[in-house]
């Protein structure tokens, strides 16, 4: 929603809004554009001259400002509705997965930063390469957008080209199976145009079966594969990690030639999935442009040589007495997995400890046999109690407690502590130099991250 504001704020729109008391970094988003959300929700709140209220999915027709638009007739769109709209006119890219999103429609912000092309990037958080916005706006010939699963929202965007980072089981609240979320993002595929472009993770087996179900509904797209296993366009090769800094090469389709570019790329975060990302929007940015030539990737690479992370994904909260405190986002076991193999890679012989609130009853319960060995890559492991998100009811079933043990099971250093105080005073405790200490989840466990680091700084130096 805040970079929903930004964007229409950049077009001359006058916008206001309302939100809960409680402060998050999109409120700093929105302070740097001169827009404070009124705190609560009234009909007081909606100005005379309002022409259309937008809304996020959290606020059903109850709240108290759809009534009331509703009884002033003023047109009322969801986030994802406006957002499609948005999209009808420009040459529109839907970044798409159960992970990995956000980094991908970062790394491809930064790429288009080091250009004039004339695009705008919607990233689903803030990017310090934007200046901490959750929006890059150069132009309104592209608009590159992370579009969420969820719901099917992602049915509402108008794309030329869809980006598939992977997809498995998730949102089981709302989807019935695996088989139903790959459903849904053949959909997706199914909204692009004649001739439209497909780019997808080879590497990953749901995007590749959607597609293959693509291929064969709809012979006319463009279906180009990216990965370590993809070959030809998109394949990432002579990956490596030196002093801090990941290098690999992308093949990429050269402009007005049959023949590949071989481009070589550098990227200053962690993990392998994210060199997969850096491909995904290398390759996406070539089809987004017609094929890529020498001096307009020597541009791409260096956009992405100053990619340092978003809010919540491998974002450094401090450093203190030689413990790195990070947070990252990760949620599903999938997710979990593979960014502490990335931490474990990229700084070999620390000691990993990671706090985690799992993030809604449904998903804790239906993937609990992933999140149970999740986990191997760290080795101390805190575990807050489940995250009750406002979208479900507690309906009996899993608990914190129950989670905590299907962990312990595989892991020989697992300890349960729902409460954010004490969780805090012991994980300070535990942390020694050179230890990296990572919050990990979806709900708001990050308050722990900020409360070791305030102990660390008022204990000193641990052992």
């Amino acid at each position: 929603m805040a970079a929903l504001a930004e964007i229409l704020h950049h077009q001359g729109a006058t916008v206001s809004g309302s939100d809960v008391a409680e402060r998050f970094f999109t409120d700093e988003m929105l302070d740097r554009i001169g827009i404070t959300p009124q705190v609560g929700f009234t009909p007081d709140h909606i100005p005379a001259d309002t022409a259309v209220l937008i809304y996020s999915a959290a606020y059903d027709p109850d709240n108290p400002e759809r009534r009331a638009a509703d009884h002033r007739g003023i047109p009322q769109y969801s986030y994802t509705e406006m957002l499609g709209a948005l999209s009808a006119a420009p040459t529109a890219v839907a970044i798409s997965g159960v992970h990995g999103k956000t980094s991908t429609a970062a790394m491809l912000g930064m790429m288009v930063s080091a250009t004039d092309l004339p695009a705008t990037v919607v990233v689903g958080s803030g990017v310090a390469g934007f200046g901490g916005s959750a929006t890059l706006i150069r132009g309104a010939d592209f608009l590159v957008a992370e579009t969420c699963e969820y719901r099917r929202h992602f049915l509402d965007y108008h794309p030329d080209i869809v980006l598939i980072t992977n997809v498995e089981a998730d949102h089981l609240d709302y989807y019935r199976d695996a088989d139903d979320v790959t459903d849904a993002f053949v959909a997706l595929g199914l909204r692009l145009p004649a001739a439209g472009t497909v780019v997808y993770c080879r590497d990953d087996p749901g995007a590749s079966a959607v597609a293959e179900a693509l291929r064969r509904q709809r012979p006319d797209l463009h279906v180009v594969p990216y990965g370590f296993s993809a070959t030809g366009e998109g394949q990432i090769s002579n990956h490596r990690l030196e002093n801090g800094i990941q290098r690999f090469s992308v093949a990429l389709r050269r402009r007005d030639s049959a023949a590949l570019l071989e481009t070589q790329w550098e990227l200053p975060v962690p993990g392998r999935h994210m060199v997969s990302n850096a491909a995904a929007a290398a390759v996406v940015l070539a089809e987004m442009t017609g094929g890529a030539d020498r001096p307009v990737v020597d541009a791409w690479v260096d956009g992405l040589a100053r990619f340092t992370g978003t809010r919540r994904r491998s974002e450094r909260i401090a450093e203190v007495n030689g413990v790195l405190v990070l947070d990252d986002y990760a949620h599903h076991p999938t997710a979990i997995r593979t960014t502490l193999e990335g931490f474990r890679e990229f700084w070999p012989g620390r000691r990993i400890v990671v706090d985690f609130m799992s993030h809604t009853y449904s998903r804790s319960e239906a993937l609990l046999d992933g999140f149970a060995d999740a986990f191997a890559p760290a080795d101390v492991v805190f575990l807050n109690d489940i995250y009750a998100s406002a979208r479900e009811a507690y309906l009996g079933g899993i608990t914190g407690e129950r989670f905590a043990e299907a962990v312990r099971a595989h892991h020989p250093d697992v300890r349960y502590a729902p409460d954010f105080t004490s969780a805090a005073k012991h994980i300070a405790a535990e942390l020694r130099r050179g230890d990296i200490f990572v919050t990990m989840g979806a709900g708001d466990n990050f308050r722990i991250g900020t409360t070791v680091v305030e102990l660390l700084r008022r204990d000193g130096d641990p052992l």
